[in-house]
């Protein structure tokens, strides 16, 4: 059978009423959701007796609960939510009559290394040295011997956990299968000096108010960038909320240990604090220099865009990833880029009057559109990752049995992706409205994803009679900006009349100008009378 991953045990009282097989399907369903049965008895009678009424026949069991999320208060809300979604699914009349919190937090035990002591000088009674020198040497040849434990040179290789005098028995203790016990041994820490003045917390709950501790020190520092970026009292309110941050990461740095440690740990949340301040003002650098308020939001967002996608997909197996998840990502991801790669191009081209085949544009130039285009959709990916974030903490609105939760999700992301659209739509819009003002200035226009218009005066190589221009009449006397030839057509943008001028390439000769003030010199006497 395989094991199932969880986060979260949640022992439950389940009450299910019916009929012999309404129990046994109730037990079959346990089993598929790997919830195991601790004990199971008629509703009126063993631990229930004299609290529940013998009423319709009923059955109760002690399911032990397992799921993914965090330890929070709707940690048990979120075992009954479980168990009535399951009750839907299997047609059973269930109910969750009592939840109560399985705490299995693992101890953090301190690490220790067992070594040999028939190198130390010996302890036996000893006549008292007669000279200061002679008591010199011995202290050198036990703090010899001290360094040499400690670089590791007589380890035996055991490793135990456990307190100092439990790790020093442990290590003479006579183990079945094992060595015989010795008595000349002794045990040093893993990591550095023991103190056993310092008790950490448990692993789940240290890591809770580690997790705590960045918190509080990263919106501090965001308050610290925004109260740069402001002057007067506005200032002023934003280092009063970045003081405020400070104190309530060093109330958390206080309680990193169930004992002791506290000073050390006030020293580390405030050397961090000033690492992070360092980084955000950015050391060394002008006034400029250091993040912004929307650069560090941006920060934020990417970082919880991760996270919440993690926490979403963390659930599924290596063979669900295999097997469907990981081919429909990487066809989705593909398929997309082939076809977003001309998207930008074809909104600016649309914008001007033109379409896609009027402007040459290589290979690479559509690829790098295409990660634009998707850099601009990414934001969606915030929805999906908000929702894990909110399953993760047990929120209501996205519990197992909200049936308008997934309504919801929907129409979010849906309004979500219209609004990157919209942004889409604006970075093609934005580009026009630069190149339209660039050509009433007679400035160079900027380019956009390999599209480079450029200023050109445009010579005719046929008589005015026979030029195959489209969209206008071509006045060769003033320069027009090009988007070069494509498909055997030049496009020229014809500036006072603000529209596209097309002619055939194999009819005019393109010669580069300076700017758009420039006067062209050509003039239709110059060509050959015979055409």
């Amino acid at each position: 059978m395989q094991a199932i991953r969880y986060d979260q045990r949640v022992l439950v009282l389940v009450e299910v009423r019916g009929e012999q097989r309404d129990w046994d399907e109730a037990e079959r369903a346990f089993e598929q959701q790997g919830w195991p049965v601790v004990t199971a008895f008629a509703r009126g009678e063993g631990a229930s007796r004299g609290v529940l009424s013998e009423a319709d026949p009923a059955r109760l069991y002690s399911v032990e609960v397992r799921f993914f999320g965090a330890r929070n208060r709707r940690t048990e809300r979120a075992a009954s939510w479980r168990v009535e979604r399951l009750a839907r699914a299997a047609g059973l009349e269930m109910y969750a009559r009592r939840c109560e919190s399985v705490d299995r937090d693992r101890e953090q035990l301190t690490g220790w290394r067992a070594h040999t002591v028939a190198h130390r000088p010996p302890r036996a009674p000893v006549p008292r040295p007669r000279t200061s020198m002679e008591g010199l040497r011995n202290a050198a040849v036990l703090a010899r011997a001290r360094f040499s434990e400690r670089r590791g040179h007589h380890d035996t290789g055991m490793v135990v956990t456990g307190t100092a005098s439990e790790a020093r028995r442990l290590s003479r203790m006579d183990l079945p299968g094992g060595s015989a016990p010795r008595d000349v041994i002794d045990v040093r820490p893993l990591h550095g000096r023991e103190r056993g003045h310092i008790v950490p917390r448990r692993d789940e709950d240290g890591r809770r108010r580690a997790f705590r501790l960045v918190a509080w020190l990263l919106v501090m520092t965001f308050c610290a960038v925004v109260a740069r970026h402001h002057s007067g009292v506005r200032m002023w309110v934003w280092v009063g909320a970045a003081v405020l941050c400070f104190a309530g990461g060093a109330r958390s740095a206080y309680g990193m240990f169930a004992t002791g440690g506290r000073v050390a740990s006030l020293f580390m949340a405030g050397a961090v604090s000033v690492y992070l301040l360092v980084v955000a003002f950015g050391a060394g650098m002008d006034d400029d220099g250091g993040w912004t308020p929307v650069e560090m939001l941006s920060l934020f967002a990417v970082t919880a865009t991760v996270g919440g996608l993690w926490l979403l997909v963390r659930q599924w197996t290596w063979g669900e990833w295999l097997a469907w998840a990981a081919p429909l990502v990487f066809t989705a991801v593909v398929s997309f880029v082939v076809a977003s790669g001309s998207v930008l191009h074809a909104l600016y081209a649309d914008s001007l009057g033109l379409t896609p085949d009027d402007l040459d544009v290589s290979g690479i130039w559509q690829a790098v559109s295409a990660v634009k285009l998707s850099s601009l959709l990414s934001y969606a990916l915030i929805v999906p990752a908000l929702w894990g974030i909110a399953k993760h903490l047990h929120a209501p609105f996205v519990s197992p049995v909200e049936r308008l939760g997934v309504p919801l999700y929907v129409l979010t992301q849906v309004t979500v992706v219209a609004m990157c659209a919209l942004g889409a739509l604006d970075s093609a819009g934005e580009a026009v409205k630069d190149f339209r003002t660039a050509a009433v200035r007679k400035a160079d226009p900027p380019s956009y994803f390999g599209v480079a218009p450029e200023w050109t005066c445009v010579e005719p190589t046929v008589p005015a009679a026979e030029l195959g221009s489209r969209g206008g009449v071509l006045r060769p006397e003033r320069p027009y900006l090009s988007f070069g030839a494509a498909g055997g057509t030049v496009s020229l943008w014809d500036e006072p009349a603000g529209t596209a001028l097309q002619i055939p390439a194999e009819q005019v000769r393109l010669v580069p100008a300076a700017d758009g003030r420039v006067r062209c010199t050509f003039s239709y006497a110059s060509l050959p009378k015979d055409g």
